[in-house]
């Protein structure tokens, strides 16, 4: 106890703010005393020289003085160029797993401004957000149906009130100089129409996938943006996600082989027969435009190749009421040129399924669940000396929506192709139509021959 107290007496001895005994023996107690009079115990045979301006060695706390560290900031390289990441100094061992480079965003007024056309669950629950995490993107426009939930929305994401649309006003966009693209997240049917009319008010389109509900009207929105001299890309947020990269390099490199066949599934129990997605002139079918498009698009995308002949097969439950306009159940078979063949499966009646099998001759690529927005899975298998050898990749996800956003404002501003155009999401319609076609008169259905490799696609985006 004696040391306590020399200790005690020694602080108030060298310190400006003398403090209470009760208050020493707190902070004494947290071990902190000895930091609040550590700078006085060097050279301590005499008080430290003060003035009215030198700041105390302690702050108050409610349970007692704690000792006042200097603020500082961590050494850093800031390039000139802001696209460049600040590096900031190493914190972990080089053998261990080190962080990415700083993000890189563009500033507010260098980056693409968007209409977002549709306030329902994807615009809410996904796209809305993704602007937090863009680096190229922002919100200053919206179009709805709704003016009190648009007011609301706009409040959120600091839209101007003067920057709120009805969709009788929606030409009024041609006006708004903040307004560089349009983003269109509305019912399949919608998408032909307000696609032309926001190429014709001088904007460039980002459209939701599927493109819209026949060939005729994929190519009327291909044909009204190049007369406008609008870009067009369709919305395949799967092509800008890093898990399915991968997979797709290790088929292009060959990493387990000749790839032999893909089998793929995208399935859910959808509910209300009210919604739009039950209403074939609103959603121009059922399953296969909506869920079931993801397998047929990622295998496009990850063979780089087309098919040249498919058979289809569609099932509803009788008597369903949620099926009397769409289908319930859609599988279909696929034959490419390389001879891989890949067998497809979609339904809005069974429980939630999202996955796909890439099977090879050396080894096998799966990714279960390989659609959701976020948690997917990578998982690989390949003959090592007697045995097979699963590995689990872990992959950090992505935002997939501030993904293809991004990649669509870097062609605006670089004035790019994108790697998704108008063309990608015509092809998917033609091999749907194909499919609908082969399940009506029972038997396979071919296509016309695409020998180019991704021959509908624009340049590759960057890795991040």
């Amino acid at each position: 106890m004696k040391s306590i107290d020399n200790l005690f007496d020694l602080l108030n001895q060298t310190t400006s703010s003398p403090v209470s005994r009760q208050q020493f023996l707190k902070t004494a107690g947290r071990g902190l005393a000895v930091g609040a009079v550590g700078s006085t115990l060097v050279g301590c045979d005499k008080k430290p020289e003060t003035t009215a301006s030198s700041a105390p060695a302690t702050v108050d706390t409610p349970s007692g003085p704690v000792p006042k560290l200097p603020a500082t900031s961590p050494p850093a390289e800031v390039p000139a160029d802001s696209t460049k990441p600040i590096e900031l100094e190493q914190i972990k061992a080089k053998t261990e797993q080190q962080e990415g480079s700083t993000p890189t965003p563009l500033t507010a007024d260098q980056r693409v401004g968007y209409a977002i056309v549709g306030l329902g669950h994807l615009t809410l629950n996904q796209i809305l957000p993704a602007f937090g995490a863009a680096k190229k993107s922002k919100v200053v426009a919206l179009v709805s149906g709704s003016p009190e939930k648009m007011k609301k929305v706009a409040a959120q994401y600091g839209v101007k009130k003067e920057s709120c649309y009805s969709y009788a006003d929606y030409d009024k966009l041609r006006d708004n100089k903040e307004v560089q693209a349009i983003y269109i997240v509305l019912p399949n049917g919608m998408h032909a129409e307000y696609t032309i009319r926001g190429a014709q008010a001088g904007k460039h389109i980002l459209c939701e996938k599927p493109m819209a509900n026949s060939a005729q009207e994929c190519q009327a929105m291909i044909d009204a943006c190049k007369k406008a001299d609008r870009k067009l890309m369709i919305a395949y947020r799967i092509q800008y996600e890093p898990h399915h990269r991968i997979v797709r390099d290790m088929i292009q490199d060959g990493q387990f082989g000749k790839v032999k066949s893909i089998m793929a599934n995208n399935g859910q129990n959808s509910d209300n027969p009210d919604h739009w997605r039950f209403k074939k002139a609103l959603a121009g079918g059922g399953s296969l435009p909506d869920v079931g498009l993801y397998c047929l698009n990622t295998i496009r995308y990850l063979l780089s190749e087309e098919p040249t002949e498919v058979m289809g097969y569609i099932h509803s439950t009788p008597n369903d009421p949620r099926f009397k306009e769409v289908e319930e159940q859609v599988n279909w078979l696929m034959k490419f040129p390389s001879g891989i063949q890949t067998s497809c499966a979609t339904s809005y009646g069974h429980h939630d399924d999202k996955n796909y099998k890439v099977l090879a001759d050396t080894g096998w690529i799966k990714m279960d669940p390989a659609f959701p927005y976020t948690g997917l899975q990578l998982e690989t298998s390949q003959a090592q000396g007697k045995e097979n050898q699963i590995v689990q990749h872990k992959i950090s996800d992505v935002d997939q929506f501030a993904t293809e956003m991004d990649h669509f404002s870097e062609c605006v501003l670089e004035n790019k192709v994108p790697f998704t155009p108008g063309e990608e999401g015509l092809q998917d319609q033609k091999i749907m139509e194909a499919i609908y076609q082969s399940a009506r008169e029972g038997r396979p259905v071919r296509l016309a021959a695409v020998n180019k490799k991704d021959a509908f696609r624009g340049p590759m985006p960057k890795e991040s």
